[in-house]
């Protein structure tokens, strides 16, 4: 999957010489959280839908307001789990996108993210869970990879999950039916197998945020 495919640009951004009034029309008309701003091909920001309700003289330009608009954004770099984060930091259910030259392309919508991230693999195959620690000068992901990989298991994915001055801990998802001799190879490694199970509190947190988002579908 190619996350730059759920780019869209099917709403047209504002400028700061549209009026209140045509603002608030498309407010009617959409159902988004922010509606960006471009100038020159460049993102000003983005208005919340909320405050361009609000404003009483219709007549008005946006630039009267600008004071109002968010900064927040994304580039064609990103990941999935990055963008379900953002959404979430930013209370919003659309993300300006810019390329490399820091021109707005279009943006992402959460109800497209939240498709991509419900057929993901990395979240929805069956699979197992483990957390690893080490020190901080000492651990290597490619390392954590070749340990996984050299007892025949596939790594979905990994992270680190916390750390410390010292000790960093990282998450594994993992398809393996020797699991145990996985972990043996770890300590042999001298790493720490903190824990192992189903689930953990990283994927539990990228769960709830999913499950947080979701209410923005209805809007």
């Amino acid at each position: 999957m190619n996350i730059t495919d759920y780019i869209s640009q099917y709403i047209n951004p504002l400028t700061l010489q549209s009026t209140v009034k045509s603002a608030q029309r498309l407010c009617k008309d959409v159902p988004i959280s922010h509606f960006p701003v471009v100038e020159n091909g460049k993102l000003l920001g983005s208005f919340p839908e909320r405050d361009l309700r609000t404003i009483e003289n219709k007549n008005r330009e946006l630039k009267e307001y600008s004071y109002l608009l968010d900064h927040f954004f994304t580039d064609e770099k990103t990941t999935l789990l990055d963008l379900i984060t953002l959404f979430a930091d930013n209370d919003c259910n659309i993300i300006p996108v810019l390329n490399e030259a820091k021109n707005y392309i279009g943006y992402y919508e959460l109800s497209d993210i939240l498709d991509a991230f419900a057929d993901s693999p990395f979240l929805h195959n069956e699979s197992e869970t483990i957390i690893v620690e080490k020190n901080v000068d000492d651990y290597s992901m490619s390392e954590i990879s070749q340990i996984v990989e050299s007892n025949k298991a596939k790594l979905l994915g990994m992270y680190i999950s916390s750390q410390s001055i010292n000790k960093v801990k990282v998450t594994l998802k993992i398809i393996s039916e020797e699991l145990n001799e996985i972990v043996q190879t770890f300590r042999r490694y001298d790493y720490t197998v903190v824990t192992v199970h189903q689930d953990d509190s990283y994927l539990e947190d990228l769960k709830n945020r999913s499950d947080y988002l979701k209410k923005y579908l209805e809007m």
